[in-house]
């Protein structure tokens, strides 16, 4: 079997798989959020935090909460990591250094996970456990909770409120991901992945000595990373060690949990405002994006676009012989169409298109279909520019799902999609401005500037992969690239609660013969065009200096 072919046959499958679990997945979170029971386990934790679950929220109580309850995580995972030498189950670890211990903090609760460092070497089984691991559900569960708030506001009419933000964190990690965690750590176990909490296994070192190294509970770690929520990993290697992604078919595993929240989440839109076909479409415009992405990316690693991969017949440099080119270019296209970040092979490595994708589906925006929860939302955001767009070529008011759009809405949606290209394109600059933050880049040239260009777009859009070629334990990098992170989540989510709030508080207007249907295809192209087109006029001059330039060199 021919190695396009193969890869047809993996992207194939991971279609069928996802569509198969779209409907029952979909209108299982739908009962999830729209249930007015709590169970026993959610009683018990509502207790403790001393939350009336039954009181509904504003958008600015809610706000509130999210952001006290993520500052106050914040302050717990640095707290862990920089006394970690000092509490149970440190392996011997030393305190992560502050500017380490900042930046791990902040992406983690910003559910980037990006990492400065080796896992496997800097955090002890505790700070693992307590402080990354339990960030790894709760800052997805948050993405999960505030797209669930937007979506109340467009299906509440004239309310003051938008939801429990502890109810729906709670429920989203309790019922949603700690089951699929259970399950698919089990499923990857039996793929080949080890879990175990403390046992020693010795690797060779480059100068032939051996060291240490204290193993942990991977395959969950794994599981929780690949649900959309992890760019990092316990190895350093991340998901291309045998131990994180042991064949072709756990590859495979950890693609589909990848998609399937994201996806799903459409058809959960769809309950919630009683247009199921509404979000059908939303499920569209996604899949048209993320499949022109997953084959655009095996096209440029297939054909091998750059001198040396034209040399020697193939692009293999930076890719696990495991998975080759084409299970490789899938997996990088999906975990940057995502917020999970986490690789398979070096993106470093890609030829110059092939890394440009990469690129470019961060610049999206990660809507397609995004991370869990954030991709809902950020994808929502581009139908109401849509349907703005469209309201003003016919010259009437613009409407999306029997709302206005009128001059707050809009205002809200556009600086929501101008908050990240500033934070990309200014930190970027900032570093390329200075002759010692430039030395931290492997490479020279239009390569060197797409690492840069790639660490701030990683950041500010929370995803957590990386350029493999640009050293960012630095001080500088660490702080400003955090900076990115805790600016790119927050205050696009406050913008989005903002947006849901003043949704929520209007009255419906009635369909009539000048409404918008935002059902049809008609509409999946105009939003699939807005998508692109936006981020082309944002973006392109920075891709062409960077990976087109040295495509076409």
């Amino acid at each position: 079997m021919s190695t396009t072919l193969a890869g047809m046959i993996f992207i194939v499958s991971l279609i069928a798989a996802l569509a198969l679990v779209h409907k029952p997945f979909g209108d299982y979170m739908h009962r999830v959020y729209t249930s007015a029971k709590h169970n026993a386990v959610e009683r018990v934790i509502y207790r403790l935090l001393g939350v009336r679950a039954d009181a509904e929220q504003s958008w600015g109580v809610y706000a509130r909460s999210l952001l006290a309850f993520s500052l106050v995580s914040i302050l717990f995972v640095y707290a862990i990591q920089r006394l970690q030498d000092k509490l149970p189950l440190s392996v011997g670890m030393k305190p992560v250094t502050d500017h380490i211990a900042w930046n791990t903090a902040v992406s983690f609760v910003t559910n980037t996970n990006w990492q400065a460092y080796s896992g496997e070497s800097t955090m002890g089984h505790l700070t693992q456990m307590a402080a990354l691991a339990v960030q790894n559900f709760v800052s997805a569960s948050v993405g999960m909770a505030v797209a669930i708030a937007l979506v109340r506001g467009f299906a509440r009419r004239t309310s003051g409120t938008i939801g429990n933000f502890w109810v729906d964190l709670v429920r989203g990690s309790v019922r949603i991901l700690l089951p699929i965690a259970f399950v698919g750590a089990l499923v990857l176990v039996a793929g080949g992945l080890i879990q175990n909490f403390s046992g020693l296994h010795e690797i060779t070192t480059l100068t032939g000595g051996t060291q240490s190294i204290t193993g942990g509970p991977v395959a969950s770690q794994e599981v929780i990373k690949e649900l959309g929520t992890n760019g990092g990993g316990f190895y350093n290697a991340n998901s291309s060690h045998p131990f994180e992604n042991a064949t072709t078919w756990t590859n495979w595993f950890e693609i589909f949990l990848i998609l399937v929240i994201p996806f799903s989440l459409t058809r959960t839109f769809g309950k919630v405002v009683g247009q199921v076909r509404q979000g059908y479409a939303i499920l569209a415009v996604m899949g048209v994006i993320a499949l022109a992405s997953v084959l655009l990316t095996n096209v440029f690693e297939l054909g091998g676009h750059a001198t040396v991969p034209q040399a020697v017949g193939a692009a293999m440099e930076g890719k696990e012989v495991r998975f080759g080119l084409s299970n490789s270019a899938t997996f990088a296209a999906s975990t940057t169409l995502t917020s999970t970040g986490a690789v398979n092979s070096f993106h470093d490595s890609f030829t110059p298109f092939g890394g440009m994708m990469t690129l470019f589906n961060m610049m999206l925006g990660e809507v397609a279909p995004g991370g869990v929860g954030s991709g809902l939302y950020g994808m929502l955001i581009l139908a109401v520019i849509t349907v703005f767009v469209a309201g003003l070529m016919v010259g009437r008011t613009p409407e999306y799902l029997g709302k206005k759009i009128s001059s707050r809405e809009i205002k809200l949606a556009s600086m929501y999609f101008l908050v990240t290209p500033v934070l990309v394109l200014v930190g970027t600059a900032a570093a390329m401005g200075s002759a010692e933050q430039r030395a931290s880049m492997l490479n020279s040239g239009p390569h060197g500037l797409s690492e840069v260009l790639y660490a701030f777009t990683s950041a500010s859009n929370n995803n957590g992969s990386a350029f493999a070629g640009i050293t960012v334990n630095t001080p500088w990098y660490d702080v400003a690239l955090g900076l990115c992170m805790a600016f790119g989540r927050f205050l696009p989510i406050i913008l989005v609660l903002a947006l849901a709030g003043s949704l929520a508080a209007q009255s419906p207007v009635p369909e009539s013969a000048g409404t918008l249907p935002t059902h049809r295809p008609q509409f999946v192209g105009m939003v699939v065009g807005v998508t692109i087109i936006l981020v082309a006029l944002t973006f392109l001059p920075a891709l062409a200096l960077g990976p087109i330039a040295e495509g076409l060199s």
